[in-house]
């Protein structure tokens, strides 16, 4: 499609203006990042990849009654979506300690936790994304405690059909975050679940084998980033056709 005038840009995505009022177009980059972008590199066919893993989480979640802003894929590296009004957290489920959690808490990695936990952290790169208490969201205005409590409930739900499609293909799902937009109808704002869903915003571990197959291979230089993504696409069965291994990680100062 043509190029559209560019709305924003982040670590992994562009977002220009959509054809239509009230849509956007989003464009998975292969960049990679780390660390609060410290560690920077190019990863070839990553871009590919997300851009099909998340138009399977999205319309799996749409299928099961959970709203998104994800409307169509429109190409191999392009999704048209709704414009959101993106609440300013992110959330953060866990079922088993890991990354961030299991330092501040001195868990082993991979215990597994009572229950599903909910993390709320303000998006604010300069900041580092600080983990914050609900009291915090509610002082500040960044949502309602009606928003809160759905967006609890729609993590909740999120994750249990993310956790049963992966078991189903051998995958555990240990930790995920998800971002939630407000979309206007009829003049009352709705929460659907925005950005994106992908290995990039989740930690998944072959069951069998402990082998992680998420963006800690990059983070911890535990082997071939495109790999680990393909691997997960092939096993839910949305494999890409044109994504190469011709070109090396590319290391950006």
């Amino acid at each position: 499609m043509a190029r559209r005038k560019k709305i924003y840009e982040g670590k992994a995505k562009i977002l220009y203006e959509g054809p239509e009022p009230g849509t956007i177009v989003q464009y998975f980059k292969d960049d990679a990042t780390a660390f609060n972008a410290e560690k920077k590199a190019v990863i070839d066919g990553k871009g590919v990849l997300n851009n099909r893993l998340s138009e399977f989480f999205m319309t799996g979640l749409q299928a099961v009654g959970i709203p998104t802003h994800f409307i169509k894929r429109l190409n191999m590296r392009e999704q048209l979506c709704r414009q959101a009004e993106i609440v300013p957290l992110e959330v953060i489920v866990r079922n088993f300690a890991a990354g961030s959690m299991a330092k501040r808490l001195g868990l082993e990695e991979g215990t597994q936790l009572p229950r599903p936990i909910v993390e709320f952290s303000y998006k604010d790169d300069a900041l580092g994304d600080p983990l914050v208490p609900e009291e915090y969201i509610a002082a500040f205005g960044w949502a309602t405690q009606q928003e809160l409590d759905e967006i609890v409930s729609t993590a909740l739900r999120v994750n249990d059909f993310l956790a049963g499609v992966m078991h189903g293909v051998g995958i555990r799902l240990i930790d995920f975050k998800i971002e939630f937009g407000r979309v206007w109808e009829n003049e009352y704002p709705r929460l659907v679940v925005a950005d994106e869903i992908s290995p990039d915003s989740c930690r998944l571990w072959d069951v069998e084998t402990g082998a992680k197959l998420d963006k800690d291979v990059f983070r911890r230089d535990l082997g071939n980033l495109t790999d680990a993504y393909t691997e997960v696409a092939r096993r839910l069965g949305v494999l890409p056709t044109n994504v190469t291994h011709t070109t090396k990680p590319t290391m950006i100062n």
